[in-house]
């Protein structure tokens, strides 16, 4: 998404939110809302612990690399 189209995303979501500011059940459904959808974006990055277990054992099966320092594997990241 573009600085522009970001940019107008928020001048419509400013003036949406001053459009309801008055109305206190809106801003408070708005407020419920927003909790839901910030809620949704933590957890979307963690896993559980079967999870990352299951993900470290399907990793193990494959191909691996060993690094002896973390300079090393500074040094291969930036070379993909």
């Amino acid at each position: 998404m573009t600085a522009v189209q970001v940019n107008s995303m928020n001048v419509e979501l400013w003036r949406s939110i001053a459009a309801i500011a008055d109305s206190e059940p809106l801003m408070a459904r708005l407020t419920k809302y927003a909790r839901k959808l910030v809620k949704e974006n933590e957890d979307s990055a963690l896993y559980t612990k079967d999870e990352f277990i299951a993900r470290v054992d399907e990793a193990k099966k494959g191909n691996s690399m060993k690094f002896s320092s973390v300079e090393e594997l500074d040094k291969h990241i930036r070379s993909l």
